[in-house]
């Protein structure tokens, strides 16, 4: 096909950067520059059965795995009814105070009538998942894809497993009425900011997020008012959207009141 022949969104053409010459490409809302320019265009590379066809196995059905992800996720939970979140380390030990609060929480959100959300892994969040279980309620566990975790913990009763982060993420806020934190690393304090940007930003409401350990979490607090809310880079409004409390029983009340 020649370049005639191409549809006016597939046209090359000339733009300058720095008095050269470089090509250019719109393909849909795709906009492509200088070598990232493809030497053939899609329909070339469709019809010509002499190319290579790894580029047809490779991103453009990485797209439809993903979409695969939110249908499956969100199959599998549209019936789940109320539930909350319950996030903390996945280094949590059976000894671990944190631990035994993470039990108490699930016991008390199925004793409130909620479902229990949690990343399905080891720790804090098979303490959540175990709570439920032993409480007779919904346990579910939404699985990550990592070289050093082993599948889902043996107290969900229904899982789902993600490959991409940002697929899981959905499903947690989507499915619940707020976020209880207990102390974590990397992983929980993602979710936990993730969730803030949300609530901040009005993209969600009414989503409580609760911070399970005031010793743990001081440290983080005592930041974000000395520093960042000293140098105006969040207001007290935004710190207001965090609840610190070291009684299961006053997180359980909080994001379910």
């Amino acid at each position: 096909m020649s370049d005639e022949q191409q549809r006016p969104e597939q046209q090359p053409r000339a733009t300058e950067l720095d008095g050269r010459e470089q090509d250019e490409r719109q393909t849909g809302p795709v906009t492509l520059r200088r070598d990232k320019v493809p030497p053939t265009t899609t329909d070339q590379r469709l019809l010509d059965s002499g190319q290579s066809a790894e580029w047809l196995h490779a991103d453009p059905w990485r797209v439809m795995r993903i979409q695969s992800e939110f249908v499956e996720g969100f199959g599998a939970l549209a019936e789940l009814g109320p539930a909350v979140s319950v996030f903390g380390s996945a280094r949590t030990t059976p000894d671990d105070p944190a631990y035994g609060m993470a039990v108490e929480v699930g016991r008390l959100l199925v004793e409130a009538g909620y479902a229990v959300i949690t990343g399905g892994g080891p720790g804090a969040m098979e303490a959540a998942n175990k709570g439920a279980f032993e409480a007779g309620g919904t346990s579910v566990g939404l699985g990550i894809e990592l070289p050093f975790e082993t599948g889902l913990n043996r107290y969900v009763d229904l899982g789902v497993n993600f490959r991409y982060f940002f697929a899981r993420k959905t499903m947690f806020v989507k499915y619940a009425q707020g976020f209880i934190v207990l102390p974590g690393g990397f992983g929980t304090l993602d979710e936990l900011f993730e969730a803030l940007t949300l609530v901040q930003t009005r993209k969600v409401t009414s989503f409580p997020l609760v911070l399970l350990g005031s010793s743990y979490w001081g440290g983080l607090l005592r930041w974000l008012r000395d520093t960042a809310l000293a140098q105006g880079t969040v207001s007290e409004r935004d710190l207001a959207m965090l609840h610190v409390v070291d009684d299961p029983a006053e997180a359980v009340r909080v994001v379910t009141g």
